[in-house]
């Protein structure tokens, strides 16, 4: 049970609401190039209009280096919400300061605003406190919706709940009762899927499913350290080399759980990263001294594709190989389509890379869950404390 009050606790007709959502969108050209993070936050914000709130919209977006920076403004930002929620939305070109503050006494319930780019302002990253006093005195409300941005402890996340009555927004709950129950009480059989290029990001993750899970697939530059904990020779893959003794604890581990940790047993290999590189297929021990592997291989795929047919309960979260290239897509393509295809699982996708994968792929609609927040879902995985989750009020 999500244990923190949310929105629809909170006495929010005729109040002010400042609503933290992560509108980190990738951007070209002036325009939204994919609108997720948008639509996964329209429910809280429906709520608050619904229910005659005056909501206050706050995001970061990009990184500016705590100054106004026009390529991270959020002004196209604002075009899509208007249009998705189909109501006005007035922006502001300040995240505090006279401005923003009329604008704040100019609205009327039901209205909603959003202020500029809140990484404008160096008080953000820093959490300082006065800025965080001067965002909070805006509004009688606070809300956090923004589960990306939870594992930061910054102003307008953490800082603005000492000032304000602070509850979770639908998405956020939403977001941490998915993952929490997932590893709590997941049907059998539990298939987690990592990938990605370092081991160092999934370490803390690796280390708590080795715990809960019955097969770990391991895939991405990742792997490479394991085979080194191993022994095999690979080339110029990428490997972290201070990062081969705890992967060769974690072998140790999975096997003393009876977890089934597969590594690949082939690869694509290239002499680099380009589309118009040097290719072959190889086994695992194979791997040329002057080739790196960029993706896993056919064999390993329907290995794969095997644990995750017969899963009751899925998370993935990393790609395969650098799926980005066409010659190295279709380890993270063919495992896409597998957990898509396995509808008779609950399947729970970790943010980041995988999310985009899923989109390349025309299978995103496919899958149970979608988590808004890479590094956030990670560290709440591992165990680890969310600062911006933290700070809310606790149900009692």
């Amino acid at each position: 049970m999500f244990d923190k009050l949310t929105v629809r606790d909170a006495d929010v007709r005729g109040k002010r609401v400042l609503v933290r959502v992560d509108f980190n969108v990738p951007l070209s050209e002036g325009s939204v190039t994919d609108d997720t993070r948008i639509r996964a936050a329209l429910p809280t914000l429906r709520y608050l209009v619904d229910h005659d709130a005056r909501v206050i919209i706050v995001s970061h977006l990009g990184r500016p280096k705590g100054e106004p920076d026009p390529k991270y403004s959020l002004r196209p930002v604002r075009r899509v919400v208007a249009r998705l929620l189909g109501r006005n939305v007035h922006f502001v070109d300040q995240v505090v300061g006279p401005d923003a503050t009329e604008a704040v006494e100019r609205m009327v319930d039901g209205e909603l605003i959003m202020l500029e780019n809140v990484r404008f302002h160096p008080g953000e990253k820093e959490n300082d406190p006065q800025f965080a006093k001067d965002l909070a005195s805006l509004a009688d409300v606070y809300v956090n919706d923004a589960f990306g941005a939870a594992h930061r402890a910054h102003a307008s996340t953490v800082g603005v709940t000492e000032h304000l009555p602070a509850y979770a927004g639908i998405l956020l709950a939403r977001e941490v009762e998915t993952l929490t129950e997932m590893l709590a009480h997941p049907e059998r059989p539990f298939v987690a899927i990592l990938g990605g290029s370092k081991v160092s990001d999934k370490f803390g993750v690796i280390d708590r499913f080795l715990d809960v899970v019955d097969t770990l697939l391991v895939g991405g530059g990742m792997c490479f350290t394991f085979l080194v904990a191993q022994r095999i020779g690979v080339g110029k893959s990428l490997v972290e080399d201070e990062w081969v003794e705890p992967a060769k604890e974690m072998l140790a581990k999975a096997a003393d759980k009876g977890v089934d940790l597969m590594l690949p047993v082939d690869f694509v290999v290239a002499d680099a990263m380009a589309e118009d590189a040097e290719t072959k297929m190889v086994g695992r021990e194979e791997i040329p001294p002057h080739m790196m592997g960029l993706d896993i291989g056919p064999t390993t795929v329907e290995l794969y594709k095997g644990a995750i047919s017969s899963a009751k309960t899925i998370f993935w979260n990393g790609p395969m190989g650098v799926f980005e290239l066409t010659p190295f897509e279709t380890g993270t393509r063919e495992v896409a389509v597998a957990v898509a295809r396995n509808n008779r699982a609950v399947s729970v996708i970790g943010g980041g890379d995988s999310v985009a994968a899923l989109k390349k792929f025309g299978v995103e609609g496919r899958v149970t869950f979608v988590s808004t927040g890479g590094g956030a879902s990670m560290k709440l995985l591992e165990g680890s404390e969310l600062p911006g989750l933290e700070a809310l009020s606790d149900r009692e």
